[in-house]
C-alpha cells in the first residue's frame, strides 16, 4: 500500500474540508458608499444581508460609512471585507487599495446626457460653446463625469470652451428656463422626473454618453481568494433571490431596478471612467472628486 499517496490524499481533502468550514464560519461586514447611517443601510439593504448570510453560509453584517473616503481607511485598515461602490469610486478604491473585483451591479440605461429645451436654439454641442452648462452634484458618475466627458469627446473643452456649473438639476432647470444656462447634464432616469415637474418644458436630448460601467462589490485585499470565489459562486447561483433582496431597498436601490449581477468584471472595464477623471485634471485617480 502506498502510505505516502494516501496520506497526501487524506492531507488535502483535510485542507479543502477546513478552507470551507473557515469560509462558513467567516464574518464579512459589508460597507455601501452611498448610503450614510446606520437606520439608512439598515432600511435598504436588511434583505440583502440576510439572503446573502443565508446562500453563502457566511455571516454578512452591515457596516455604516460616513463618507467614501472613510470606506477606503476601513478597507485599508481591515475594519470592513466587502464594499458596494459606483464606478466613480471605483477607479479611487482600485488605486489606493487594489481591491479584488467580486462581482457588478448593473443599472439598465446607465449614462449620462446633455440635455437643453426645444425653441432654445441650440441644436448640437458644438452651439454651448461660449454658453454654461450645469451639471450635478461634482463627482457624480453620471450628472457630472459622464456629461463633461460627453462635451470633451465631441470637441468642446470643459471649463474653456463652455464654463461649468454645479447646480441641484431642478435649480439647473429653472435657470435654462431664464436664460442663464444653455444646458444641462442629467442621467438618463432624471429626465421623466424633470418632465413632470416642469410641465412648461419641452426637453431635448442634444448628446447621450456611453452607457456606464457597473457599480461594484469589492473585497478587500485581506480576503481570501478562495472566500471571493465562493462569493461570485453564490451570486452566480442564487441570482433571482439576491436580485429581489437588492430591490426591497425603498428607495436609493430603485436604481437597480431590472439589474443583473455581472460575474465577468474587469478592471479595464473601467478606463473609460478614468478618462473622465483625466478630462477634469485628476489623472492620478487617488482622491475622489467633491470630498
Amino acid at each position: 500500500m502506498n502510505w505516502t499517496k494516501h496520506l497526501a490524499t487524506a492531507a488535502a481533502v483535510i485542507g479543502l474540508t477546513a478552507t470551507a468550514i473557515s469560509a462558513q464560519a467567516q464574518t464579512l461586514r459589508l460597507a455601501v458608499t452611498d448610503i450614510v447611517g446606520l437606520e439608512n443601510l439598515q432600511r435598504e439593504y436588511a434583505g440583502f444581508q440576510k439572503i446573502l448570510s443565508e446562500k453563502s453560509g457566511m455571516k454578512v453584517e452591515l457596516f455604516p460609512v460616513p463618507n467614501r473616503t472613510a470606506a477606503v481607511e476601513a478597507l485599508n485598515a481591515k475594519k470592513i471585507d466587502l464594499v458596494l461602490t459606483g464606478p466613480a469610486e471605483y477607479v479611487v478604491f482600485k488605486k489606493r487599495t487594489d481591491a479584488k473585483l467580486v462581482v457588478g451591479f448593473s443599472r439598465p440605461e446607465y449614462y449620462g446626457s446633455v440635455v437643453t429645451m426645444v425653441g432654445s436654439g441650440i441644436d448640437g454641442v458644438e452651439d454651448l460653446k461660449g454658453k454654461k452648462v450645469a451639471l450635478g452634484d461634482v463627482g457624480s458618475t453620471s450628472r457630472h463625469l459622464s456629461p463633461i466627458q460627453v462635451l470633451a469627446d465631441l470637441g468642446l473643452r470643459p471649463g474653456q470652451d463652455v464654463q461649468i456649473l454645479h447646480i441641484n438639476r431642478n435649480v439647473a432647470v429653472e435657470a435654462m428656463k431664464r436664460g442663464d444656462v444653455a444646458a444641462i447634464g442629467i442621467n438618463r432616469t432624471d429626465l421623466p422626473g424633470l418632465s413632470k415637474r416642469h410641465p412648461d418644458v419641452v426637453f431635448k436630448v442634444i448628446a447621450r454618453g456611453r452607457d456606464l460601467p457597473n457599480d461594484v462589490l469589492l473585497a478587500g485585499t485581506h480576503v481570501s481568494d478562495a472566500v471571493v470565489a465562493q462569493m461570485k459562486k453564490v451570486f452566480s447561483e442564487n441570482s433571482e433571490a439576491l436580485v429581489a433582496a437588492v430591490l426591497l431597498g425603498p428607495d436609493e436601490n430603485q436604481k437597480f431596478q431590472g439589474m443583473k449581477f455581472i460575474p465577468s468584471i474587469a478592471d479595464a472595464d473601467y478606463n473609460y471612467v478614468r478618462k473622465m477623471y483625466a478630462t477634469i485634471g485628476q489623472a492620478q485617480y487617488a482622491a475622489f472628486v467633491g470630498d
